[in-house]
């Protein structure tokens, strides 16, 4: 009999897409049948559409959990992580049921912020393993934060020092996630909460390889303090990225327009699935573009002046018109050297083309995998969550992006400073360089996918965990 595993996302593109590679790769690559756990509350179109895609291999089934109310529970100022949290909380009341049709799966893959399946796997019998979708250097501060949450008394971010996670390199404090900057918000307890419990799984599978961050993934393995906090194996499994995306009209208009245009000379412009700009910061952007006077696509959607991950819940969502925002003749005066796109572009067919050269981004884990699996150097520009720590690996320690200048005093990265970075990297000395770190970084990773490479033999070996367990 197939051995059955079942999977649990918590909602978001960035959860959503590594999870669905692995069952694939778990269905296609390894002979094993998959449930998929699909939370429904508030889900995406983007999520509901890549869920239900007719594409999806024979042995991958994908169910939905009932939607809960979540309306007595969340107020509407709530952040990101409150709502993301709570949606999961009241989404898993059913999981028991769920997993006892099912037949009790042979083990349960969980994302990090549902932590409460550990119990009711417990309670069955089944080993229960996390995906963790960010980087192993954050991997390192989610096992270090409940530590520090005991040593420090005050706000991280009055510490007169970067914090040292054991083994890794400090954090910049004004590098830290936005949900551990006010420790009495609720963010920062939910936070706590499933960072706490992350040692519990049976193993946390990385979206990560062995030869892309060595040092954090060294410090996890062997420095004592992870040894004394009992940290489960871990299991470089990455780069899981989407490998292929149904083209639209819009993105087959992207891709004939790429076609036209030079080798690497186009800066790919796109700052992820949930990412918003301020509507001064996007005018500065749209001039710095036109200034530098390079080849772009430009993915667009309307600004806010509140949170930059306005568009989290919403992807795919309104459509929207960029000339009502972006300046006045800017698409006109950029006809032919620029393509804007409203709202959402096929990413990983306008990155793996050979017309790319370089791509702005918030560096989200899974674009920052994407950017790296297709040799694509970076200008980094985060906006949320765990970005800022990301984009400082990616320029300090992996040699792949380059960051611009905010100037002192002032709350926007100006047109000059992104013209100067734009050129930069698309013809000069320093663009050149980390193309070539780039490529390089491709070489890699695509090596530890292949059959018999690092990422394949570390899932096969948890495989044959379940496989042998299965015949006991």
């Amino acid at each position: 009999m197939k051995v059955h595993v079942a999977v649990l996302p918590s909602p978001g593109m960035g959860h959503i897409i590594p999870f669905l590679e692995l069952a694939k790769q778990l269905v296609v690559r390894h002979g094993i049948h998959v449930s998929l756990l699909n939370i429904t509350t508030e889900a995406s179109a983007a999520q509901n559409q890549l869920l239900h895609s007719p594409t999806l291999p024979p042995n991958l089934k994908v169910i939905d959990l009932p939607p809960a109310d979540i309306s007595a529970l969340v107020t509407e100022d709530a952040g990101i992580v409150t709502r993301l949290c709570i949606i999961v909380q009241e989404s898993l009341k059913p999981l028991k049921s769920v997993l006892i049709e099912l037949g009790k799966p042979q083990a349960l893959i969980i994302d990090l912020f549902c932590t409460q399946a550990f119990e009711i796997c417990n309670e069955l019998s089944i080993p229960t393993y996390t995906l963790f979708t960010c980087s192993t250097a954050f991997l390192a501060f989610t096992l270090y934060l409940p530590t520090l949450d005991r040593e420090v008394e005050c706000e991280y971010v009055d510490l007169p020092e970067p914090v040292q996670v054991p083994g890794c390199t400090p954090i910049r404090i004004e590098d830290l996630l936005d949900q551990v900057r006010n420790r009495k918000i609720d963010e920062y307890k939910w936070v706590l909460f499933h960072f706490n419990r992350t040692p519990l799984a049976t193993g946390i599978f990385l979206n990560s390889w062995e030869d892309f961050e060595p040092a954090s993934l060294k410090a996890i393995r062997e420095h004592p303090f992870y040894k004394q906090i009992a940290t489960p194996p871990v299991h470089p499994v990455g780069p899981l990225i989407k490998e292929d995306e149904p083209l639209t009209e819009l993105g087959a208009k992207c891709v004939a327009w790429l076609d036209k245009q030079p080798l690497d000379s186009v800066l790919f412009v796109s700052l992820g699935s949930g990412g918003t700009l301020t509507n001064a910061q996007l005018t500065e952007l749209a001039w710095g573009l036109e200034l530098s006077q390079q080849r772009f696509i430009l993915v667009v959607r309307k600004p806010t002046d509140g949170s930059a991950s306005g568009s989290f819940f919403n992807v795919d969502g309104d459509v929207n018109d960029p000339k009502a925002y972006l300046p006045e003749g800017f698409i006109e005066r950029t006809k032919g050297v620029g393509l804007v796109v409203p709202s959402w572009a096929p990413q990983v067919a306008v990155l793996r083309h050979p017309s790319t050269g370089a791509f702005l981004s918030h560096c989200g884990w899974n674009s920052t995998l994407e950017s790296i699996t297709y040799g694509v150097p970076m200008i980094a520009w985060p906006l949320y969550a765990e970005q800022r720590m990301n984009a400082a690996m990616l320029v300090e320690e992996v040699g792949v992006a380059v960051k611009p200048m905010v100037g002192e005093g002032k709350g926007v990265v100006e047109r000059e400073e992104i013209e100067r970075m734009v050129r930069m990297v698309m013809e000069g000395e320093e663009g050149k360089a980390i193309r070539g770190r780039a490529k390089e970084q491709e070489h890699s990773a695509s090596q530890g996918l292949n059959f018999g490479g690092s990422s394949y033999e570390s899932l096969f070996r948890v495989v044959k965990e379940w496989t042998t367990s299965d015949q006991i």
